[in-house]
Parts: structure tokens; C-alpha cells; sequence
């Protein structure tokens, strides 16, 4: 493994998570703005903590089926560099956000078996990039977050036309079998770096990062 390995903390929620992330040497940070995640932001909280991410950070607004009212609104009060869809928006969906707002566009695609790859070569001719998440469970909540995995080997040896992040239950104590049987250069956490829902832990986030860049 190498240090090459670009790292995304999604679900950051206040300052003192924004500062662990940043120091342990994340490349994205990730703010959620849909009100069923106990990780959910307001666009007020959002913009304070976007003025204080550094340069080469990248800043990403997960959103969840999202209408233009609330992506014109959020595009205009948060200071971003991508959008990530994380809902079932269409690849023209995906491709009508990407012209309207000018930022690039990450499309999360639940995986959970052969099945679902298909998708992933439909949304990587239309996103800039695409998380391979675990694909909820019916009766889940959220559409991500949710700490589960998949089976890695569904993806072994694949690469797509644009940049991937691997995401779906990851943690400091699976991400460097994650990396090495997926071939993953970038991993996304979440709930892997919390000690209750929505509440991110420094040490785990530095523990995450230490493993995942090895």
C-alpha cells in the first residue's frame, strides 16, 4: 500500500472533526445536508465550516435527490468544490446537475451484487467520479452511512473511465484489505470514525487514515 491513498471523512459536523481530519491528511471532507442523518447540516453551519477547510481540501455536499431549489441554494451559501448525488438520481440527472451548477459531480451507486455493476458503467459516462457504496438494505433509513459493507471481490481488478472512491462500512480495521482487494485509491468513512451516530472521534479519524495510507 502506499500514501497515495486519497482519503474522504463524510458526515463532519463540527470544528474540532474538520481539524482532526484535516491534520491526520484528509483530501476530501464531506458535509451531508439531508435531515434523516443524524449527520445533517444546516447550510449556516455548512458555509462557517467551509471557510475554515484549507486550500487542497476538497469540500463535497452529499445530497439526496435533491430538487434545483435546494442545489441553487445550497451552491450559493456553502462554498463547495463537488457535488456528491446520493440518492437514485438518473445519469441525466446527474449530467443536468453537472451543467447547471459548473462543479463536479460524484454519483454514489449501491452495490450488493453482479447485478448492480451495470450501473456503474452508466453513471462513470455521466459523473466525474463514483462511490461504489454498500447498497442499503430495504429498510434503511439512509441511503449511506449505514456501516455496512459489501463484497469487495465484486469490484476486484475493475477501473472505470473516471476516479472511484470505495466507501460502505469502512474501518481502520478492514480499510487496508478493502484497498488490497479492491485496488482502491480512494476510501470514503463515515460511521467507520464515530463512537455514536453523527458524532465523529479524533483518534478513530487518525486511526482511519494511518490504516488506510499504511
Amino acid at each position: 500500500m502506499s500514501t497515495n491513498i486519497q482519503v474522504k471523512i463524510c458526515g463532519i459536523s463540527d470544528q474540532a472533526n474538520l481539524e482532526a481530519a484535516v491534520a491526520a491528511g484528509v483530501r476530501y471532507v464531506g458535509f451531508v445536508f439531508f435531515p434523516k442523518s443524524p449527520r445533517n447540516l444546516s447550510m449556516q453551519s455548512a458555509a462557517a465550516l467551509a471557510a475554515l477547510v484549507p486550500v487542497g481540501v476538497c469540500k463535497v455536499a452529499l445530497t439526496v435527490n435533491a430538487d434545483n431549489a435546494l442545489l441553487d441554494q445550497l451552491t450559493k451559501a456553502v462554498p463547495l468544490d463537488m457535488l456528491q448525488l446520493h440518492g437514485s438520481e438518473s445519469p441525466e440527472r446527474v449530467a443536468e446537475v453537472k451543467a447547471r451548477y459548473g462543479l463536479p459531480v460524484m454519483k454514489a451507486v449501491g452495490v450488493a451484487d453482479e447485478g448492480d455493476l451495470l450501473a456503474l458503467d452508466e453513471y462513470a459516462r455521466v459523473a466525474d467520479q463514483i462511490l461504489v457504496d454498500a447498497k442499503p438494505p430495504k429498510t434503511a433509513k439512509l441511503p449511506g452511512g449505514n456501516g455496512l459493507t459489501f463484497d469487495w471481490r465484486l469490484i476486484a481488478g475493475r477501473r472505470w473511465t473516471v476516479p472511484w472512491m470505495l466507501a460502505g462500512g469502512l474501518t481502520a480495521d478492514n480499510v487496508a484489505e478493502a484497498i488490497r482487494l479492491t485496488g482502491a485509491q480512494q476510501v470514503d468513512v463515515s460511521s467507520g470514525v464515530e463512537n455514536a451516530p453523527g458524532m465523529k472521534d479524533a483518534e478513530l479519524i487518525a486511526d482511519f487514515l494511518a490504516a488506510a495510507q499504511g
